[in-house]
């Protein structure tokens, strides 16, 4: 499931072949942008903002229109591919949104929730909170945004990326499970500090790693301590792990914790 450390780790992938050379060619396959050009630009920068993805693009030649970002968004089922001009797609070509290519590579962006041409994409996304990737994180700010609503379930306001910029469902109850906190406890009644230091350290630990894992074990049934484990025994004292349904931003969404770990 995309989070901040997918995203980040989708641009380190991007930035490789990408940043500082001139597209050849682009497609965008979608109504709104159908007709829009960035071939003959060069690429100045390839980042992550929380869970958004930016590709800055220069005005490279006379005439070629102003700077702009390509903006996306993976939601629940986009990704990014990378990979040598001529290799087959590992996905279906009716799923690709947008085809990026240089003189040796290809980024093609599959099933991407938004997908769109930036101005001012700073602006644009200014109201996201505190980056939990970024190397000038404001830990301060962060615990400032999240206490700003002490009613508010902590699980809900993890999830809020006005608050906080890059978690996501996963590490939402893993976060609490770790921190022995029930997700439906209010912000008030949280030490913010250590949790918001926790969520730094987990997503940094997994911006880079083709398996994501919060308990150190990479193996296929053994990386997470609550998520998607309904009704399996807990890692620590062998209660039934449940699982509810918990209103935040966008929606209810499923959380997972432990009856008796989390108070």
């Amino acid at each position: 499931m995309p989070e901040g450390d997918t995203v980040y780790a989708a641009a380190s992938r991007l930035r490789a072949v990408l940043e500082g050379r001139r597209l050849v060619s682009s497609q965008f396959r979608i109504p709104s942008l159908a007709t829009a050009d960035l071939s003959g630009r060069d690429v100045m920068a390839v980042r992550s903002r929380g869970k958004h993805l930016l590709i800055d693009v220069d005005e490279s030649t006379p005439g070629a229109g102003d700077a702009v970002s390509v903006h996306s968004h993976l939601k629940m089922e986009g990704v990014w591919h990378v990979h040598p001009i001529g290799r087959r797609w590992r996905r279906p070509a009716y799923r690709a949104r947008v085809v990026l290519r240089t003189e040796t590579h290809e980024a093609v962006g599959f099933d991407l929730g938004i997908l769109e041409l930036l101005a001012d994409p700073d602006a644009a996304l200014a109201y996201l909170g505190p980056d939990l990737l970024a190397d000038d994180f404001d830990r301060d700010e962060a615990i400032r945004r999240l206490a700003a609503d002490p009613d508010q379930p902590v699980g809900a306001a993890l999830l809020d990326q006005r608050l906080m910029a890059g978690v996501g469902n996963v590490f939402r109850s893993e976060i609490c499970y770790l921190r022995k906190v029930l997700p439906t406890r209010p912000v008030s009644e949280v030490d913010l500090g250590p949790m918001v230091d926790l969520s730094r350290r987990l997503l940094w630990a997994n911006r880079l790693r083709s398996a994501r894992t919060t308990t150190g074990n990479t193996s296929p049934n053994g990386r997470m301590w609550v998520y998607g484990r309904q009704g399996q025994l807990c890692r620590r004292c062998a209660t039934l792990i449940k699982r509810g349904e918990l209103v935040s931003t966008g929606g209810e969404r499923s959380i997972y914790w432990c009856p008796r770990c989390q108070t």
